[in-house]
């Protein structure tokens, strides 16, 4: 087992069931959401419809789970001003500053300027969001990796849980995404690598193509990958796929292995095409019933975070704490 450090391990306490397992809903979109919202002309989509639609979701579905992740521009501190995060409910903010650096293929990443893992820990929040785009064969991926061991050094100064979410992209710059196979052995390999970096949760993507490959078995198997690849529990996002086709994926990670959920979209982006009564009747029931379900599965058949990691105390800790 891991040793923690006992602010880190309160942080995942905050954001996880009494079982160990996460559910955690997924609000730190901001580019993507601002086409959403408005897919003709995404400039004409404000700040304060960004606001507007994550508080409507926290305020509908934010007890449904076990922690809310927001971005630090257009929800955290306004969720907390709004009352709109349950005491039960841990707080996950994202780090990085949204897209990324660099060329299509060989992408970098940074932090949101004027913002801190500091500035995380002051707020309150429980645990540090990390995105990064990574292929363990691109030119940046050295680059990557430093970023990655850096964050989590800050993470550690500050004794805040650290979630690292790895996207993977296609070196061929003619591609959108990468090719089934591909995929499935850079998610496992970025697992191997960028879980011994010093983060505490891995947000992970599918590892197979569930249109060309409908078998279940070898779901449970790629999953099962992750699961030896990774140092340290792991959890699924959603990726915009809809509701049933991630129940199924779930379903296949859990048994796997995986500790729980990030999900955002394969909730709520039916609700992004609606306006008020319409917006907030289908959160409040189709929303609410679907991260339900979701939240009973992970804490039926996910793998308890705590089989990984354990807190020693000493006496007189805190002289050197």
């Amino acid at each position: 087992m891991i040793k923690l450090t006992p602010g880190k391990y309160r942080g995942l306490q905050k954001i996880s069931t009494s079982q160990g397992t996460i559910t955690a809903l997924a609000l730190d979109h901001r580019q993507n959401l601002r086409r959403s919202l408005n897919p003709n002309d995404p400039s004409q989509a404000s700040d304060a419809d960004l606001t507007r639609f994550k508080m409507e979701v926290t305020a509908a579905l934010a007890d449904q789970a076990t922690a809310v992740l927001l971005d630090p521009e257009y929800s955290a501190a306004q969720a907390l001003a709004a009352g709109l995060i349950p005491k039960q409910v841990g707080l996950v903010v994202a780090l990085e500053s949204t897209g990324y650096t660099g060329d299509p293929d060989a992408r970098g990443a940074q932090i949101l300027p004027g913002w801190s893992v500091e500035k995380a820990k002051r707020m309150g929040a429980d645990a540090i969001k990390l995105l990064v785009y990574y292929h363990p064969k691109s030119p940046t991926a050295a680059e990557v990796e430093a970023f990655v061991r850096q964050v989590a050094a800050q993470c550690q100064q500050y004794d805040l849980a650290l979630m690292l979410e790895p996207l993977s992209y296609s070196l061929d710059r003619r591609l959108t995404k990468l090719p089934a196979e591909e995929k499935h052995d850079v998610v496992v390999e970025t697992a191997r690598r960028l879980t011994t970096s010093g983060a505490d949760i891995l947000k992970a993507e599918f590892p197979l193509d569930m249109l060309s490959n409908p078998n279940e078995t070898e779901w449970i198997a790629a999953c099962a990958e992750i699961s030896s690849a990774s140092a340290i529990p792991w959890i699924l996002l959603s990726a915009a796929i809809e509701f049933d086709a991630f129940l199924h994926q779930v379903k296949a990670a859990c048994q796997a292995g995986a500790s729980g959920i990030a999900v955002g979209r394969a909730v709520w982006q039916e609700a992004v095409k609606m306006d008020g009564a319409a917006r907030l009747e289908f959160l409040r029931s189709t929303g609410r019933d679907r991260l339900a379900r979701l939240t009973a599965l992970c804490t039926e058949s996910g793998r308890s975070i705590t089989d990984y990691y354990r807190v020693d105390v000493v006496s007189d800790w805190y002289k050197s704490y």
